[in-house]
């Protein structure tokens, strides 16, 4: 079975999740503690990490009925097709959200434009295009996952 990634109503992500997981469908919105200001007080949050977006796994045939939950927009699409995300690269959202203070990424040589693969952290064995090099950090284009990560040098 393959994930998708569903686009959602914006601040849906949650409901339509749990939703998903109440029909039986396996869904996961990846989520992280924020502290929000308000005039009169702080407050943490969780608030998805991906705004409108919550991935689901289920087989091609079954990919409709994900849109009997109201919130749910459409698919993310890739190319003409629904894009797809590995099995590992969930399991890296989930390594990296159990315990993000414990990853550190080193880079030392690297020219923008160049194609590399990540040596450590989180995104280990990743490939990238390392877009800016800045004095303090690099920029990279992490193209399978569609993001982009600012990371420190050292």
């Amino acid at each position: 079975m393959n994930w998708y990634v569903l686009y959602t109503k914006p601040k849906w992500e949650k409901k339509v999740a749990d939703k998903l997981l109440e029909m039986g469908v396996k869904a996961y919105c990846p989520t992280t503690v924020q502290v929000r200001q308000w005039s009169d007080r702080k407050k943490k949050v969780e608030v998805p990490l991906f705004s409108s977006y919550v991935f689901v796994q289920l087989e091609e045939r079954e990919r409709n009925a994900v849109f009997a939950v109201t919130g749910v927009v459409r698919y993310l699409f890739w190319l003409g097709q629904p894009a797809v995300v590995k099995e590992v690269e969930i399991a890296a959202i989930q390594q990296w959200l159990s315990a993000p203070d414990t990853y550190d990424v080193a880079l030392d040589q690297w020219q923008p434009g160049e194609k590399v693969v990540v040596p450590h952290g989180i995104f280990k064995d990743q490939e990238a295009v390392v877009q800016e090099v800045k004095g303090t950090h690099y920029v990279l284009v992490l193209e399978a996952l569609g993001c982009i990560l600012k990371v420190a040098k050292k």
